[in-house]
């Protein structure tokens, strides 16, 4: 059975290979620093027969935007800055690419987004998107990109409730 849990000591994170080295980089040499200095939480996908084996992960962190940075049907709702979560990261190890796993991990990560709006504010999901083929997969999702800032994107909470009823 596969589970999504917070990064910790006994994953092995060596052996992961998502074909991106920043990725690579990051789970292997950042993410547990960040997670105990309280800058962000990394979250992996693992099958419980092999836990220490690390399928894919996602990082979540909280953000602010400038409101002008929102579409113009956002931006006209919400103070100067508001409030959000950011995808920071996501990636699937190589050998489980092509499987679901990506949509699975952003499926967890919108409904942990959701969470944090519910109990502590918050407008949406905030993504980065490394480059245009990233951007192409947020899309389908429901994310659309902000004013001025080609790949940087946001799905309201409102497209998240929609999604996940």
């Amino acid at each position: 059975m596969r589970i999504i849990e917070l990064l910790d000591k006994h994953h092995d994170r060596s052996r992961f290979d998502c074909g991106n080295e920043a990725l690579n980089r990051f789970l292997k040499q950042t993410a547990r620093q960040h997670i105990q200095k309280g800058l962000s939480r990394t979250f992996v996908l693992v099958d419980t027969e092999q836990s220490e084996l690390i399928i894919g992960f996602f990082t979540l962190s909280l953000c602010e935007v400038r409101v002008e940075k929102l579409p113009s049907q956002f931006a006209k709702k919400y103070p100067s800055i508001v409030p959000g979560v950011k995808l920071a990261r996501l990636a699937v190890n190589k050998v489980y690419q092509r499987q679901g796993i990506g949509e699975v991990m952003m499926i967890e990560a919108m409904q942990r987004a959701l969470v944090i709006a519910e109990n502590a504010g918050g407008i949406g999901l905030f993504v980065d998107a490394k480059d245009e083929l990233a951007k192409t997969y947020y899309s389908p999702y429901g994310f659309v990109t902000l004013e001025d800032a080609f790949l940087e994107m946001f799905l309201p909470l409102s497209t998240i409730v929609q999604m996940l009823e």
